[in-house]
């Protein structure tokens, strides 16, 4: 049974690498699903233990604040913002600082994967209307969506599996985050405006007034846009200061939003990231199926007497960067949260997942979002472009932290 459970888990895991098997039509969530039925279907693992499995206050953190997106969207509220900030009268340097600063700022509150979906396709007409090459402003939609994502423990789905599971204060991690995310933001700036080298011009015809596009999202509704933020500011307060759980306080959240005269439910759950919900289910069964066997608590022990005590913060910051850009952020973290038991585990598994998504196109949802995105407005946004900022930002924003992670460790001793 052992060898079948390794099987299993080594089939699903090099899904994850791939993004799918081959001759099969299976992407990361329908390979985490299969994988925990066959573990389900084999003995592996009984239902009980499956569910038992589910950790449910990720999961229900996570679907309170996809609705909270989902009505942000419906509102159009990340289309205006888009707009208003495009209209500025700001130098091309300036916006893109004014672009990364509030991009950064809605991904440590909402989704990131929804903030670049929304705000990419109005920011490429927007670029176009005002003449300016769209490419260093995707570039810097993706790094910062990413990079200030990182800032809380709702920004991200990686974090929000991570504040949850070693119950993590939500004001002392913004507390710990804010100081690599605000340096990182500014380091990202900086590269983006070197690479540039002052040539912000688009030089084909423009559009002074680009036509709305279906795609850009609905029109600005203020009383839905001030409905989500209301329940947003709530949250955030409750969070800071108070003790009531997270995950509660935002299903209520979500309760709120959904009991709604004007939209329907409908509407609101079909923006709902079914397939990530899924795919941390299949994941939290198949991970715990390999765990119940031993083999990861002797493994780990083995890298220990070989000098890699993965629990040490330089060790877990190296194996975090690495699996995530292996596996993807999302499944890096459930493998190594069993041996997260540094004082500042948290922090780094959350900083260095997260950053380490900037580095190739498909490290992020987001980035990919961006892509295609752009590719809809005829704007090209390979690997080999992404790369060329992605690289020295990813360098530069992980050193950041791994400095700031060592400087509070000396500290605190």
């Amino acid at each position: 049974m052992t060898a079948a459970i390794v099987f299993i888990f080594g089939a699903v895991y090099l899904g994850m690498i791939l993004g799918g098997l081959p001759f099969l039509q299976l992407d990361r969530t329908g390979i985490a699903l299969l994988g925990a039925i066959a573990l389900i279907g084999i003995g592996a693992i009984r239902p009980e233990a499956a569910v038992q499995a589910l950790h449910l206050p990720t999961l229900m953190l996570l679907f309170a604040f996809m609705v909270l997106s989902a009505q942000m969207r419906l509102g159009g509220f990340y289309t205006e913002v888009t707009r208003k900030l495009a209209a500025l009268p700001l130098t091309p340097p300036g916006l893109l600082a004014a672009l990364i600063l509030v991009v950064a700022t809605l991904s440590a509150v909402f989704s990131n994967d929804i903030v670049c979906l929304a705000v990419a396709p109005v920011l490429i007409d927007a670029c176009r209307a005002r003449d300016l090459n769209p490419m260093p402003y995707l570039l810097a939609l993706a790094c910062a969506a990413n990079i200030g994502s990182a800032a809380t423990l709702i920004g991200n789905p990686q974090n929000m599996l991570i504040g949850a599971t070693l119950q993590l204060s939500f004001a002392g991690y913004a507390a710990d985050a804010l100081g690599p995310v605000l340096f990182g933001l500014l380091a990202t700036w900086g590269i983006l405006v070197a690479q540039t080298r002052g040539r912000w011009a688009w030089g084909l015809p423009t559009d002074p007034t680009p036509a709305r596009r279906a795609e850009d999202g609905p029109a600005f509704d203020p009383w839905q846009t001030a409905k989500g933020l209301t329940v947003a500011a709530a949250l955030v307060g409750v969070f800071l200061f108070t003790t009531w759980p997270r995950e509660v306080a935002a299903l209520i959240g979500a309760g709120v939003l959904l009991t709604s005269r004007q939209l329907h439910s409908r509407q609101m759950l079909g923006l709902v990231d079914w397939e990530l919900l899924v795919l941390f289910a299949g994941l939290f069964v198949v991970n715990a199926a390999l765990e119940q066997t031993g083999l990861v608590a002797a493994a780990v022990a083995n890298l220990a007497t070989a000098g890699i005590p993965l629990e040490q913060p330089g060790f877990l910051f190296t194996a975090v960067v690495l699996l995530s850009n292996l596996v993807s952020n999302v499944p890096a973290v459930m493998l190594l949260l069993p041996v997260a038991t540094h004082p500042q585990a948290g922090l780094i598994l959350a900083l260095a997942s997260t950053l380490a998504g900037n580095l190739l196109l498909v490290g992020s949802i987001a980035n990919l979002i961006v892509a295609d995105a752009a590719a809809r407005r005829g704007v090209t946004l390979d690997w080999r472009t992404h790369a060329r900022a992605g690289l020295p930002v990813t360098g530069v924003t992980l050193a950041i932290s791994a400095g700031w992670i060592g400087w509070r460790l000396m500290a605190s001793h």
